[in-house]
């Protein structure tokens, strides 16, 4: 997809591919480790019930804003608001997507990492029945060389995607690896379900208790869900300036969110039934919990041995295929403003924001029990992985989805950006009621988070 503003802009080969990058771009880690991650710290049915609530009132509206303001533009964010808003200071809102996307991609990429090792280790066969997948875990992230040789080459393959040209090798493999990723997520949720322990694992995962909603899960919801779409950071705007004019912006919006919805459940009903059975306990979270738990289950998977070596395999191949295909989102944001505003091309555009990012990424590679200040950061006390998800992958999306909401709201305004979902005679049939999401229950959801999370660093 490499253009200049001198050129004409490629577009998707069709809205199914565009759907399905758009997806591959919000289905990933986001779905399958940080939600079940944030659904345990945060009080189970409580959390999932905010963060659908979440989906529909806020990511949903913020998502099609973003698709508008990149279709419109036909630019990558900087372009886009530069083109937009002219001579405001709106390009600004553009440079910190740009920024916010290296930044995730760095840590992003280390759990993704994690990912390739496993592949090797299922293939192998190490998760037998009463193996230590915890300590199997430990011993693989908090080895120095481990951690950031396999960071290396799962960069080295997000690069590689990147540069050799994102429409040819997303579309292509998408129409056929997801939907696989769909399948053997119900195989597995299928066989957790029916593991014993697992009706109270549901319970903690569906039965809410009221009382546990708070400005804190409000919080986490929300930003769980911009992290999962992949808003806030100008992803699904860079994504959006590929669409065709006659495709339908409302429904793309839908079918993205939705999909992406529905793996983060399906994970949960993977994960928390496993949870329960094996005994783990809920203090088993953060960014390891998938890693521990899903092999705990694989050890059972019939007929024993190969069972588990088939579906480990393969669960860990697609995860992180999914993986890639989120993180080449992420670099894409950076090289498109690289070649649209610079002018460099797209394989030095790759080669110099994925070094960079692989250079930023080793301190949460060696977080994570190789080096011990970063593994418990002074004062802090969360590893730097998890700092960093924190500072980026929560407040720095919400700042950006309210920055975004506004933006369209009242600067370039609703008019202007539903007549962009209109354009070829598409039909805008909630447009009132996105325009007021748009306008006001975003902007002053998300301030008020904002404001809590400020509060929050100030009290201690």
């Amino acid at each position: 997809m490499e253009s200049t503003p001198s050129q004409p802009r490629d577009t998707w080969g069709s809205k199914l591919t565009f759907i399905l990058a758009a997806a591959g771009s919000a289905i990933g880690l986001g779905n399958i480790w940080a939600f079940p991650t944030n659904t345990a710290a945060n009080g189970g049915a409580a959390f999932v019930l905010v963060y659908l609530i979440c989906v529909i009132f806020i990511g949903a509206p913020v998502m099609l804003a973003e698709f508008t303001i990149g279709r419109s533009a036909r630019r990558n964010p900087v372009g886009a608001f530069k083109m937009l808003a002219p001579g405001t200071s709106w390009k600004i809102l553009g440079g910190l997507g740009v920024a916010t996307g290296v930044i995730i991609l760095s840590f992003y990429a280390v759990i993704a990492g994690w990912t390739v090792a496993y592949i090797l280790k299922c293939m192998v066969g190490t998760f037998k029945p009463g193996v230590d997948t915890l300590a199997i875990f430990e011993g693989m992230s908090g080895n120095p060389l481990s951690a950031i040789g396999y960071l290396l080459v799962f960069m080295a393959l997000s690069v590689y995607v990147v540069v050799g040209g994102v429409r040819d090798g997303i579309e292509r493999w998408t129409k056929v690896l997801m939907p696989i990723l769909l399948i053997l997520l119900v195989l597995l949720g299928i066989r957790a379900v029916t593991l014993s322990g697992a009706k109270e694992g549901l319970a903690f995962y569906l039965k809410p208790d009221f009382s546990l909603i708070n400005l804190k899960v409000v919080l986490a919801a929300a930003g769980q869900a911009f992290f999962s779409l992949s808003l806030g950071m100008g992803t699904m705007i860079t994504y959006g300036s590929y669409i065709a004019k006659r495709d339908n912006l409302v429904s793309s919006t839908l079918w993205v969110g939705g999909l992406d919805t529905a793996i983060a459940i399906l994970a949960g009903l993977i994960i928390f039934p496993t949870l329960f059975h094996a005994g783990l306990g809920l203090q088993e979270g953060g960014p390891g919990m998938v890693f521990v738990v899903l092999t705990s289950l694989l050890g059972e998977m019939p007929p024993a041995p190969i069972g588990g070596i088939i579906f480990g395999t393969g669960f860990f191949l697609l995860l992180g295929i999914a993986a890639i295909t989120s993180s080449v989102s992420l670099l894409e944001v950076g090289v498109a403003y690289i070649v649209d505003e610079k002018r460099i091309s797209r394989k030095k555009a790759g080669l110099m924001l994925g070094g960079m990012a692989f250079v930023l990424g080793i301190p949460s590679a060696l977080g994570n029990g190789a080096v011990s200040w970063l593994t418990d950061l002074p004062g802090i006390g969360k590893d730097f992985l998890s700092f960093l998800f924190v500072v980026f992958g929560q407040y720095s999306l919400a700042i950006g989805a309210m920055l975004i909401s506004i933006f369209v709201g009242w600067k370039w305004g609703v008019k202007a950006a539903s007549a962009e979902v209109e354009s070829e005679g598409n039909v805008f049939r909630f447009r009132r009621i996105w325009s007021f999401l748009v306008r006001f229950l975003c902007p002053i959801t998300l301030a008020v988070i904002l404001i809590n999370m400020l509060w929050g660093v100030i009290t201690g």
